[in-house]
């Protein structure tokens, strides 16, 4: 595996292999790997001939500047996780490559951020997200790239993007990973306190009190709800949101009826934590998770196009 720094250098890298019309997948991170990511890796390893990881803590999507300041970096491990995972390129810019001074331009999605984690972190969040992703897109020039369940609104932002702005690529959602007691798999665990790692699990505990609920035939968001909150209230946890959305358009639903996702976020300690859980009404035709959405420029190569193992791999798989 190589790292490279620059955005003339990971063309120069990709060129060869998209003339000779090799499949690119992009795996995009801000790095603190974890299973979550790797298991992005080895989806992006079975379907695609060439496999990018981006290794960037985008200061346009913090609103807290102690949140990143913060937040974990440690390139070596990283380095070496992707390389163990069959990474071919890591892409490690500086700010300054990303960001270069007079960059002036801001990418934008509106309605889907206003919500939730829109409302709750600032709407430079999104935009923050959105720009790097956008640059990101631009640079490598991925057939498929790759994102986890767990940051759900994030995703949907991103497939809306890539809709809008007719950007050639495949925007696959995979399975969130979670350790055994359920906490959703996230570079900031690693901020919690022994104390706090055991209340987090709540968070799961929540989500699946809604997923039961609806199985046993509750179709009320707020008797849902209700259930949730004795999980959050019995760890001491206060969310800063738990509601039960349109899986397109992230706004409240009146009703449990369809596809429908269960998300939350909240602080346990000073560490913010986001999770969600897909819910379906009907048992015969569960909801889909957006794991191939169609590529939006009208790609024409195999791992862009089709089923979601883009054509690489025989066997379905799941990763986060």
């Amino acid at each position: 595996m190589r790292t490279l720094r620059t955005v003339s250098e990971m063309r120069a890298a990709l060129a060869t292999h998209r003339r000779a019309g090799r499949s690119i997948g992009l795996v995009p991170t801000m790095g603190a790997l974890h299973e979550g990511h790797l298991s992005l890796m080895r989806r992006a390893r079975e379907q695609c001939d060439q496999v990018i990881v981006s290794l960037f803590v985008n200061p346009a999507q913090f609103n807290d500047q102690a949140d990143l300041d913060g937040y974990p970096r440690d390139e070596g491990a990283d380095a070496a996780l992707a390389a163990a995972t069959g990474v071919d390129l890591m892409f490690a810019p500086a700010p300054a490559e990303i960001y270069p001074p007079g960059f002036a331009t801001k990418v934008s999605v509106a309605g889907i951020t206003d919500r939730l984690e829109g409302a709750h972190r600032g709407g430079a969040h999104f935009d923050g997200v959105t720009t790097v992703v956008a640059k990101l897109l631009n640079i490598v020039g991925p057939d498929v790239a790759y994102f986890g369940q767990k940051d759900a609104q994030q995703a949907a932002v991103i497939r809306q993007l890539a809709r809008d702005l007719d950007i050639p690529v495949r925007i696959e959602t995979c399975p969130t990973v979670r350790d055994p007691d359920g906490l959703a798999l996230s570079s900031r665990n690693t901020r919690l306190s022994p104390d706090e790692r055991t209340r987090a699990a709540a968070l799961h505990r929540a989500l699946t009190a809604i997923q039961q609920a609806v199985e046993d035939g509750v179709r009320d968001p707020a008797a849902a709800r209700a259930l949730a909150r004795a999980q959050l209230t019995a760890a001491r946890i206060e969310p800063e949101y738990l509601e039960l959305v349109s899986t397109d358009t992230f706004t409240p639903v009146r009703r449990i009826d369809g596809c429908v996702l269960a998300v939350i976020a909240a602080r346990v300690g000073t560490t913010r934590l986001i999770d969600n859980q897909p819910l379906s009404t009907a048992r015969a035709s569960p909801c889909a998770r957006h794991p191939a959405s169609p590529d939006a420029g009208g790609s024409s190569h195999p791992a862009a196009a089709g089923s979601a193992n883009g054509g690489k791999d025989k066997h379905a798989t799941d990763n986060a």
